[in-house]
């Protein structure tokens, strides 16, 4: 069985994303994908997806939308709400971090994202067409997604419908799933030899604030300029970029590149964001401020084995219910409800 969704007002910043387009970078499309991997993951969990699956990115207002073909089973991971109307004319909030149900007819008005983004999840996940291996958008290039644009009014989204058995029952997480605080974890370089050994003891130990200048593709931060070791230091023979490099041009101001960042780039990188610090990023809102810390590649590697385990250990949390109006036959069948033997009989 299929679902439908149909997009009935459009959310500017809100796409369609998977687990990334890797692999190509050596043909120089970029990785694009969800900006925080493991809020996406989590919202797959919570319909019962596999990770990695496409869903909705949402970043500012959130799209309405109406199931056309249905039953479809969806959730909200991150800060962000909605509020459902059932094709009865029966309203409810929606609140994130547990799954419903929804009938053909049924509507979903999704509000503005608190965060830096949250992520839409349907069960069986968003099934648009595949490029070049994934499902995500890469707007620059109009690649992936739905012809490679946020979403608008009038899309029509295909998606998994609910398998045939699958129950009244729905999923909530016992907590929100959410990334450790502190300082952004960084490895130097690769080119921290072409800044002064103040401007490095500065970037790491001076406040960074996020400025509204981001987008998918990356954030400008604001500072006391880095200084160069000289002008001609500020510009590099182009080589390879990847999502997490620190870019820092003759302005002296750091650019943190995200998932659509390009491939290649000119600007020396004072250091890169390790893999598992990446997804904070992708909650940074402008007027936060930032701070980095030098880390090796071992401490960046445990790093990333203590966000699966803290990912792990959330997901182990999830458990199942029964939304009002549904009685658990299962419980009920199992429950001793009547102690001893009754004699029907009259009189006996």
């Amino acid at each position: 069985m299929s679902g439908l969704i149909e997009i009935t007002a459009g959310g500017p910043g809100c796409s369609v994303q998977d687990g990334g387009r890797l692999g190509r970078r050596h043909e120089g499309i970029p990785v694009s994908g969800c900006l925080d991997r493991p809020l996406a993951d989590a919202a797959n969990a919570l319909v019962g997806n596999p990770l990695g699956e496409a869903c909705v990115e949402l970043r500012g207002p959130g799209p309405g939308l109406v199931v056309r073909e249905g039953p479809v089973r969806l959730a909200l991971a991150g800060q962000a709400s909605g509020k459902l109307v059932r094709a009865s004319g029966v309203a409810s909030p929606l609140a994130p971090w547990v799954s419903a149900t929804l009938e053909v007819g049924d509507r979903l008005q999704l509000g503005a994202v608190v965060g830096g983004c949250a992520y839409l999840a349907v069960s069986g996940g968003l099934r648009v067409p595949p490029q070049l291996g994934s499902r995500s958008t890469y707007q620059r290039a109009g690649i992936g997604g739905l012809r490679g644009r946020a979403l608008e009014a009038g899309d029509r989204l295909p998606c998994g419908s609910l398998a045939a058995g699958a129950g009244p029952k729905e999923r909530r997480a016992r907590a929100p799933f959410e990334h450790g605080a502190g300082a952004i974890r960084v490895m130097l370089g690769p080119q921290q030899d072409h800044f002064t050994p103040a401007a490095i003891a500065a970037f790491l130990a001076s406040p960074w604030q996020v400025t509204p200048e981001q987008d998918r593709m990356g954030m400008r931060l604001s500072g006391a300029p880095l200084a160069h070791l000289s002008p001609a230091a500020a510009d590099i023979v182009s080589d390879g970029v990847t999502p997490g490099a620190i870019q820092v041009p003759a302005s002296g101001q750091p650019i943190v590149l995200l998932a659509d960042c390009q491939t290649v780039g000119g600007y020396p990188k004072i250091a890169t964001v390790i893999s598992a610090d990446l997804p904070r990023l992708a909650q940074a809102r402008p007027g936060q401020a930032l701070r980095f810390e030098a880390v090796d590649a071992g401490a960046a590697r445990q790093a990333l084995q203590e966000l699966r385990a803290h990912w792990q250990a959330w997901a182990t949390g999830l458990e199942s219910f029964l939304p009002p109006g549904f009685v658990d036959e299962e419980a009920l069948y199992a429950a001793n409800l009547v102690s001893g033997m009754v004699c029907a009989a009259w009189g006996q």
